[in-house]
């Protein structure tokens, strides 16, 4: 026998005209443990595994089944079968024949993938884009996972093995027909019956039967909704009223809330400014909270009229969803449905309190809450913050750094009330005002054109610095020391000498004074002289010109 056992079987199959992948009828001749052996008519008998048959229920001989002719010879002489790819193969050819003749075809939603979604058509997964799954944008597709749509194919690729359906196709056309009659009943104010077909972050789509309307979040309830989830859920049926409508377009605009009364109509006869009222906590955003004060009704409470003490904090800082609160009306729009309310003013304000126990000059303990670039903040009673403004911290002239130097976070400090003020909730508070100013008093005693007397404290290269009394020194420069200095070693001042000198200017702002030695020799040397010539003139009053000449000689 020159030709192989394998060449006969497909020699015999080629004579039967029959190719691979070709859909045969068998009848069942065995099944044991692991595998079927199915008789199709030819030479050979065929397997297949006994896991194909999962689902079939029990298979037994002298069954009947339908086959795919996978390969007549695997190599070692036997026929391969497959009844999975049986199925594939005639749920493929009659998805084919649907979408050549536009047949709708059912299919189970199983998940959500990049660009839409996949379908279930019998054994036979399929791709819904998402610009295909309704007529209106849908931006979340999960709503319709688990459930089982209507669609049509639109495309096959056998090659790839890829098909793709469209279920907007199903709805424009069974739409169409029903769609002018529709509209042509529709009229601003009606109240119709619809059922909740998607939900979306803006508001939900309704089915009202031929037609979508969308009923937008703002429309659902008078109460504040995040999403339509929270009072909507697919498949619900509801009455809504037809807001507007577009018959050119074919857009509908529905309401939920408009078939129950306002909770704003006539609120500002219940709601005066001023008038202090309860609430919850409804919404946090970052620019404040919203407090719902009766059903459907809420105010703003801005982040600035939150607290007295915590302006700039975000409100999630200071109350919580749910909580109650105290609030105070600030202002009602009725019109506009806008509430301005404050939280703060429902409570004490404590730069009032503080106003009422304290008074300018009082003397009072406090902590260093920040040390700033213009000063020391220190926390009051009333749990509020004061200002020792850097030139309230010492008399003494010093850099901002020195100045705050000494003092640190949490430190303890005895400080003096200088202003209150609160309107614009400040208060002013001072250190060096607890002492007296030296430098003052000192000038208030010695004026310009003073005589007085110093020491030597330090030699500089244009003059020196002469200390005038405890913690207050002069400064005299080289052009104002005696007229010898520069000729005369001896004249030359040094460290602790002892001189005299006037006050020849005093600079408040700077806190300095200037002195002159020069001046003062030069007062001594006239003031001599005067009291000199008025000697002379004593001595000499009634003498003749004879009489000084003869004293002369």
């Amino acid at each position: 026998m020159s030709e192989s056992f394998a060449q006969l079987f497909e020699d015999s199959a080629e004579q039967q005209n029959v190719k691979i992948g070709a859909l045969l009828m068998g009848t069942v001749v065995s099944v044991d443990r692991e595998k079927v052996i199915v008789n199709v008519g030819l030479k050979s008998e065929g397997f297949i595994p006994l896991s194909q048959f999962k689902g079939e229920g029990d298979i037994k001989e002298d069954d009947i089944v339908e086959v795919m002719l996978e390969s007549i010879d695997d190599g070692l002489g036997n026929t391969i079968l497959s009844i999975e790819k049986a199925k594939h193969l005639r749920m493929w050819n009659s998805l084919e024949k649907a979408m050549n003749s536009k047949e709708i075809v059912s299919g189970l939603v199983t998940g959500v993938v990049k660009g839409g979604l996949t379908v279930n058509i019998g054994i036979i997964k399929a791709f819904l884009p998402g610009s295909l799954i309704d007529v209106r944008a849908v931006k979340d597709h999960s709503y319709f996972v688990d459930q089982t749509i209507e669609v049509l194919v639109i495309k096959m690729d056998k090659v790839r093995n890829n098909i793709v359906i469209s279920r907007k196709a199903v709805l424009q056309e069974a739409n169409s027909a029903d769609r002018d009659a529709l509209l042509s009943t529709f009229e601003k104010g009606k109240v119709v019956e619809g059922i909740v077909k998607n939900l979306a972050d803006y508001g939900a789509f309704i089915d009202l039967g031929g037609i979508d309307g969308l009923l937008h979040i703002t429309d659902i309830s008078w109460q504040r909704v995040n999403h339509p989830s929270e009072k909507l859920k697919i498949g619900d049926k509801i009455n809504v009223k037809v807001l507007n409508y577009d018959k050119k377009s074919m857009r509908v605009s529905l309401g939920l809330k408009q078939l129950s009364a306002s909770p704003w109509d006539n609120i500002s006869d219940n709601l005066e400014i001023g008038k202090k009222v309860s609430g919850v906590i409804s919404n946090l955003t970052d620019y404040g909270a919203f407090v719902l004060i009766k059903d459907g009704v809420e105010g703003l409470v801005h982040v600035s009229e939150m607290d007295w003490r915590n302006a700039n904090t975000h409100p999630s800082k200071i109350v919580k969803l749910g909580q109650e609160v105290d609030v105070v009306v600030l202002d009602v729009q009725e019109d506009k449905q806008r509430i301005s309310l404050s939280m703060k003013k429902a409570q004490e304000n404590p730069w009032e309190a503080f106003e009422l126990n304290h008074s300018r000059g009082d003397k009072i303990q406090v902590k260093i809450n920040s040390i700033t670039d213009f000063g020391l903040f220190v926390r009051l009673p009333g749990n509020i913050d004061g200002l020792v403004h850097l030139a309230d911290i010492s008399w003494e002239k010093q850099s901002p750094e020195k100045l705050v130097s000494n003092y640190s976070k949490g430190q303890d400090l005895t400080v003096i009330v200088l202003n209150i003020d609160t309107e614009k909730e400040r208060i002013s508070l001072g250190i060096k005002q607890l002492t007296e100013d030296k430098f003052t008093k000192y000038i208030s005693e010695h004026k310009k054109g003073s005589l007085v007397e110093g020491t030597v404290l330090q030699i500089e290269e244009k003059g020196a610095i002469i200390n005038l009394s405890d913690g207050i020194n002069g400064y005299l420069k080289n052009s104002e020391m005696s007229e010898d200095y520069e000729k005369d070693d001896q004249a030359k001042l040094k460290k602790d000498d002892k001189i005299e000198a006037f006050i020849t200017s005093i600079d408040k702002k700077y806190r300095k004074i200037y002195i002159s030695v020069k001046a003062k020799n030069f007062i001594d040397e006239k003031t001599n002289l005067d009291n000199y010539n008025k000697k002379s003139n004593k001595e000499n009053k009634g003498s003749t010109l004879g009489d000084l000449l003869k004293k002369a000689e």
